[in-house]
């Protein structure tokens, strides 16, 4: 595995060092912009264009003849390790985020990342959508390098740092901090401020990152998309055909409006997904569309990583149709964008290189090459776990099956004792790879609180340092995993701190022991443990939240807070902490969460609540002409 220069510079102290590389743009000319567009458990066979026969994507599949597809193009088997890759051309497990939860999926503040890169070149950065990689200071997108965002909470709509009560239809999402409710489909919206993001910007270069929730689950889209799948007996999910669908019309949408507004020559487009099918194969395998593959989301087969990866620049810049099916991977992609943009960068050790001579030329002198995805889910790392070490023929599976993907793409023979010498080598590469990125596995990436960037800095069990943390606001209305957790903060400053604990988010304004909207507790008194401070209090009858003035000195400790009553002793599923408290700060309006309002509740989702409102939330597809 080789190794592409050096981290010489911090986001933070940074500055842009070494010379631009030559870009392909020609000298003189404008640099590019980029759009990349990410979607959420979509695999590679969720697509017309890859091969499935039943799905409805004619404007992506149109796209795939006008773009360059990376037919061998991998990604981690789960969404934020994929993005935290992504961002920095470097190994999830290196960067920190090796989970989806449980304080896991925290992209370290030392990583240089792509929007950080763009932006240090003059290029405007917008996010819209998924972020993953951290809701609370300094992890968030507008603290990584993305200069506009509008975003969700958490791995998706739904899950506890998101908007209480949020559904996919008319939600309140995240606009530069503030929450805001948009009106629409959860997908249109990204879109939508995306392509207004774009247009403000199309004098100058841009940087836009369009990456949907969807058809991550909970799967719910307007009904117009699930009915047209309705009735076909080999889809395993109207809904999530739907969503994929309804992508398809956004696709078609920015493509149209990046050719009215004379920006699509100028502009690499990419569509890609974040890993393997969530739902686009059944149970038993015998509803949906498996690519020809093993495995879904989350598993170390192909099935798991390897997504589809089309990358356009019109005008003959990059190659129409062509297929490239060379090993490549995440970690390539902003080596990649540096090299093709021409920009200035600081020296960063990549784990990727760039791909531009797979893509301008027939790859003949193309080196093999190694790398490895994996699927930990689990807050420390564990050697061999869930694991695949590729070549460009080869795959190692967790260190024990050996699969030639040349003779068998579906792995269904294990011919390590065949290959001793391939599976030795390989499981050498997975052991070198192993020894550089377990030396910091020790590192939690910590919360910031005390910072006048981000005044009041709240806390969810998403984010509790502990096996099986209740990561959805499924679990908290249900009183799921209710447990001691823990979570690692960081005090920016000494002083005096204001931490508040609550059962129930600040925005959905109930009691600490209220059920209306699930299961009722008994709690009756409140534990803060934070650094060498235990402090016991008695809950109130009716009250909403449990608030401890405290004294934090600077540097890193651990908040273990307890609600203690009727046999249970569990960590309040929400925390508000703040430095140098002023009066109104813990009100709902000051961290910008409007107090919920139950009519637009979670509970039963908006699209079985009323159909009528689910119907009239996104414009009606375009019209498709059946297959012959």
């Amino acid at each position: 595995m080789k190794r592409r220069g050096f981290l010489q510079a911090s986001v933070a102290g940074g500055a842009v060092a070494t010379a631009a590389q030559a870009g392909v743009f020609g000298k003189g000319k404008k640099q590019p912009n980029v759009v990349l567009v990410m979607t959420d458990d979509q695999g590679y066979g969720d697509l017309a264009c890859t091969g499935n026969p039943w799905i409805k994507t004619p404007n992506i599949d149109k796209l795939r003849t006008q773009a360059t597809l990376l037919n061998n193009y991998h990604v981690d088997p789960t969404c934020a390790p994929t993005r935290s890759a992504l961002m920095t051309g470097r190994y999830s497990d290196r960067v920190g985020v090796w989970h989806t939860i449980m304080g896991r999926n925290m992209l370290r503040s030392r990583e240089v990342t792509m929007a950080n890169v763009f932006g240090q070149n003059g290029y405007a950065t917008g996010m819209f959508g998924k972020w993953h990689l951290g809701d609370a200071y300094p992890y968030r997108p507008m603290d990584r390098g993305f200069q506009h965002v509008v975003y969700h909470g958490g791995g998706g709509v739904t899950q506890t740092p998101d908007y209480w009560g949020n559904d996919y239809f008319d939600d309140t999402y995240c606009i530069n901090g503030k929450w805001q409710r948009f009106p629409g489909y959860c997908t249109d919206v990204w879109f939508d401020e995306g392509m207004k993001f774009i247009k403000a910007n199309k004098d100058k270069h841009f940087f836009a990152y369009i990456a949907t929730n969807a058809p991550h689950g909970p799967l719910n889209c307007p009904t117009e998309y699930s009915k047209l799948y309705e009735g076909n007996d080999k889809v395993p999910s109207d809904k999530f055909y739907g969503m994929i669908t309804n992508i398809d019309d956004n696709m078609a949408k920015l493509m149209a409006m990046l050719k009215n507004e004379g920006l699509e020559d100028n502009t690499i487009l990419i569509f890609t997904t974040d890993n393997g099918t969530a739902s686009g194969i059944s149970k038993d395998g015998k509803k949906g569309f498996d690519g020809g593959m093993r495995g879904k989301k989350g598993s170390e087969y192909e099935g798991g990583h390897r997504v589809p990866f089309m990358i356009r620049w019109p005008d003959g810049k990059i190659e129409a149709g062509k297929s490239i099916d060379r090993l490549t991977a995440h970690v390539d992609i902003l080596p990649t964008f540096i090299d093709l943009c021409g920009l200035k960068a600081p020296k960063i050790e990549f784990d990727g290189t760039s791909i531009k001579e797979l893509i301008y030329t027939d790859g003949k002198n193309w080196p093999d090459r190694s790398l490895v995805v994996e699927s930990q889910r689990v807050v420390d790392p564990e050697k061999w776990r869930k694991c695949s070490v590729m070549t460009d023929r080869w795959r190692l599976v967790n260190g024990k099956e050996l699969y030639d993907l040349k003779a068998d793409p579906k792995q269904a023979t294990d011919v390590g004792d065949k290959h001793p010498e391939v599976f030795e080598r390989l499981r050498g590469e997975y052991e070198k790879f192993w020894a550089d990125v377990s030396s910091e596995h020790d590192i939690t990436s910590a919360m910031i609180v005390g910072s006048d960037k981000c005044p009041v800095v709240p806390l969810t069990s998403h984010d509790w340092l502990v096996n099986g943390a209740p990561w959805n606001q499924g679990h908290i209305s249900k009183g799921a995993d209710a447990k001691p957790g823990k979570w690692a903060i960081e005090a920016a400053q000494d002083g005096n701190y204001e931490i508040s604990l609550r059962r129930w988010p600040a925005e959905a304004d109930k009691g600490i022991n209220d059920g209306t909207y699930g299961k009722a507790f008994a709690f009756e008194k409140a534990r803060m443990l934070v650094a060498d401070i235990d402090e016991t209090m008695d809950i109130p009858a009716g009250a909403k939240e449990v608030t401890f003035k405290v004294k934090l000195k600077k540097g890193v400790t651990y908040l273990t807070p307890l609600f203690i009553g009727g046999g249970v002793e569990a960590t309040p599923y929400f925390a508000y902490v703040t430095h140098k408290p002023k009066p109104g700060w813990q009100t709902p309006e000051a961290m910008g969460r409007a107090i919920y309002d139950p009519a637009y509740g979670r509970q039963p989702p908006v699209n079985q609540k009323n159909a009528e409102k689910a119907k009239n939330a996104s414009k009606k597809p375009a019209s498709r002409k059946k297959k012959k």
